[in-house]
């Protein structure tokens, strides 16, 4: 099937968004020149769904430098930029996307990235696995497993597991600590501001910053804010990360006591209705909502439409609504992920970790798929210490090494 996309005349901007993440992408592109002499994807087709931006298209660029017959789509409507798209076609890669796209055109370029009856699956979020389970299982035989994004994904995961649904391996892409410990934390934390920032022109310091969920988004989240100035408020459900919020310096209460002080909310709690018409209700005039989960259900918007007496576009990717109590409510890129539906997403050095865990589970797959018994499989150690070690030298560190002595003295019981 042809490509899919807004414009392809807008490739020699994608391209040169594409060339600068190149070059801060250390670990992709030594992992390109291995690639190519290697081809360890040499007659696979791969079929991914990860927000298409230029880091993105890159990882996608580094496969097929490896063999891999690519056929791309996005995970979020609003996340895909259309030069980027237009580049990597016109550069011979196949891209079902474009920005804006409807529910309807979102399912149908899943779909079509899908009909090459792929071999590994890459997927943010879990939409790729759900439609070839749900309604294209003829391609299951086909495929020797894939690898997953993000934490709201291997939810999903999990549970079909748990049900016995889950028909071949996937990686845990977001379990890896060069995943989730730099790129949930560093990654989100940065990049989350920066779309506020520059969609709102606002102000963060001075003001109250109502983080929703304190795990590792939430933790980096948290800790932006602080540094911008803003008083931290976390909301959470789990006791001990309420504790760990509270000795990291934060205030911690329940949403609707946070509700009536905040200025800026930002959710990262994987769930739907974290902010509800309950909320809404007491939110102060003039509080701005935003969303750092993947999908866009952590705000209650379906709600907030049908009670809201006015509704206004105040500035780019930010949406006002009038109360019925008078107050307004501004919720920016339409309670989307707000890094990347209004930003870039996560830095260059950041996703070159998590993408590079990506390309080397996607490998590891081919060679050891049929040896896997497992559904949920973690990323090997030895991946994560390796992209680890690599990183480390890019950044011009070194670290010690165990003496065989004290490598006997950690691994025996018999300690003189």
């Amino acid at each position: 099937m042809s490509s899919e996309i807004r414009d392809i005349n807008l490739a020699p901007s994608g391209r040169q968004k594409i060339e600068w993440v190149k070059r801060n992408c250390d670990l992709l592109r030594t992992l390109e020149g291995e690639f190519k002499k290697e081809q360890p994807f040499k007659g696979k087709k791969i079929t991914l769904s990860v927000h298409l931006e230029a880091k993105t298209a890159y990882l996608c660029k580094v496969l097929a430098a490896g063999g891999a017959e690519m056929h791309i789509t996005g995970s979020n409507p609003l996340s895909t930029q259309d030069d980027v798209a237009a580049a990597l076609v016109a550069d011979g890669l196949e891209v079902h996307a474009w920005y804006g796209a409807t529910a309807e055109e979102y399912s149908a370029h899943i779909r079509h990235a899908l009909e090459c009856g792929p071999n590994i699956i890459i997927d943010d979020g879990g939409d790729l696995v759900n439609m070839v389970h749900n309604e294209m299982p003829e391609l299951i035989p086909n495929i020797i497993g894939g690898c997953e994004e993000t934490t709201t994904g291997i939810i999903r995961l999990e549970a079909m597991n748990k049900a016995g649904k889950l028909r071949f391996p996937m990686v845990r892409v977001n379990n890896a600590d060069c995943k989730h410990f730099f790129d949930n934390r560093y990654g989100t934390g940065q990049s989350v501001f920066d779309g506020i920032n520059r969609t709102t022109n606002l102000i963060v310091a001075g003001k109250n910053v109502v983080v929703a969920g304190y795990g590792w988004c939430g933790k980096g989240t948290a800790m932006r804010a602080k540094g911008l100035g803003a008083r931290v408020i976390v909301t959470e459900i789990d006791p001990v990360k309420a504790i760990e919020a509270v000795m990291d310096g934060f205030d911690v209460m329940p949403m609707k006591e946070a509700a009536k002080i905040g200025d800026f909310f930002i959710t990262v709690t994987g769930c739907e209705k974290v902010i509800d018409e309950e909320d809404f209700a007491v939110i102060k005039d003039g509080a701005i909502l935003c969303n750092a989960g993947h999908f866009d259900c952590e705000i209650d918007m379906k709600r907030l439409r049908e009670i809201a007496v006015e509704k206004t576009e105040m500035r780019k990717n930010i949406m006002g609504y009038k109360l019925p109590t008078g107050q307004w409510i501004y919720v920016l890129a339409e309670g989307r992920l707000v890094n990347l539906a209004a930003g870039d997403g996560h830095p260059a050095e950041i996703m070159d970790m998590s993408f590079a865990i990506q390309a080397l589970s996607a490998k590891y797959l081919v060679e050891h798929g049929s040896e896997l018994k497992e559904k949920l499989i973690d990323v090997p150690r030895e991946v994560d210490e390796a992209v680890a070690v690599r990183k480390l030298k890019f950044l011009g560190k070194e670290i010690d090494v165990l003496t065989p002595e004290q490598d006997r003295y950690l691994h025996s019981y018999n300690v003189e």
